[in-house]
């Protein structure tokens, strides 16, 4: 059911929705490799009317002058430093942080454990002082361990909602989508594949049993197509031989997410987006389902319907690591000052 909403969502939400009154939504690491193009992609949204750039970087004013000169209907800001950070994130409705270093050859996402981390609870910090109401969407890696240790930041401040704070995990679903209808030889926009668990190696689930429309793979051809889902970041960082990670299929799966947040924020029913969140579907305190947006946040969540067999096995194998990933973040998230 979930599959064939979302779509439907795609499909309908900003032609229906883009006379309402539009939002502010701040972009925290506005001027990094994902979050340049992910800045542009919302800057075309008929729901956005503010878009708050923020980041560290000195070339942040360069990069709003550059998107200030598009013909769309909103307005850009640019904000430098932790000092101005007050300023970009102040009555806005929605934050998406791609804030960070990207990863390189040889690395895993918890190698940037403890640069990345420390950023996003610098912003996290700043968001529960100045708008505790916003919906925040972390895309910064290592996504498992980063919602934890947000979440242990806004319950020292007394602001944590658990339905108003996500981790971005739609470049998963993108790639499965593309993955399943470059072998099927379907049309990827008809395609949508859940993906639950984390956000990283074998933690990354793909339900493929539950595929719309409808699909089969011999047993071997499955195994493959799962591991490639699970390590296609690392497929890109090779690629690209040092010079970076996944930033546009990343930015554009960003983008993705923080228009069904706005989408839902405005009204439209029925937004539903697998997104990594506090969770009581397994043994696990956090976990990717698809979840309903609605105005506040998460109205329902979904579970994980029925799986295969070979799923149940992921599943089995993907939560010792998720445990160990989340104990990580939260004692970080505990221990932040």
């Amino acid at each position: 059911m979930f599959s064939k909403l979302l779509k439907n969502v795609i499909n309908q939400g900003a032609r229906q929705y883009s006379s309402k009154k539009g939002l502010k939504v701040t972009v925290c690491g506005g001027s990094g490799g994902i979050g340049q193009p992910l800045s542009l992609l919302l800057k075309q949204s008929p729901l956005i009317t503010d878009l708050s750039i923020y980041d560290i970087a000195p070339v942040t004013p360069g990069v709003v002058a550059d998107l200030s000169h598009m013909d769309t209907n909103s307005n850009v800001t640019s904000h430098v430093g932790l000092d101005n950070l007050k300023d970009a994130v102040a009555d806005t409705d929605v934050v998406i942080i791609p804030a960070g270093i990207p990863r390189k050859p040889g690395m895993t996402r918890d190698d940037l454990f403890n640069t990345n981390i420390s950023i996003v609870c610098d912003i996290i910090k700043v968001i529960g002082q100045v708008s505790p109401h916003a919906l925040v969407g972390i895309i910064s890696n290592p996504v498992n361990s980063a919602v934890p240790a947000a979440a242990e930041i806004l319950k020292k401040l007394n602001v944590y909602d658990p339905k108003r704070l996500f981790g971005v995990t739609t470049l998963d679903i993108v790639r499965s989508n593309r993955f399943i209808a470059e072998l099927k030889g379907l049309n990827a926009t008809d395609v949508n594949v859940p993906v639950i668990g984390g956000h990283s190696g074998p933690t990354i689930i793909p339900l493929i049993s539950q595929c719309t429309p409808q699909v089969k793979f011999d047993h071997d051809v499955l195994v493959k197509l799962t591991k490639r889902i699970q390590e296609a970041g690392t497929e890109v960082v090779q690629a690209k031989a040092g010079a970076g990670s996944a930033t546009l299929s990343m930015a554009f799966a960003g983008a993705k997410f923080t228009t069904s947040m706005c989408r839902a924020i405005l009204g439209e029913p029925n937004v539903v987006e697998c997104s990594f969140v506090e969770s009581t579907v397994t043994d696990s305190p956090y976990f990717s389902t698809p979840v309903l947006i609605g105005k506040n946040g998460i109205e329902k969540n979904f579970g994980m319907g029925n799986l295969s067999d070979f799923e149940k096995d992921l599943l089995k194998a993907a939560l010792p690591e998720l445990a160990s990933n989340i104990k990580k973040g939260a004692d970080f998230g505990k221990n932040y000052k």
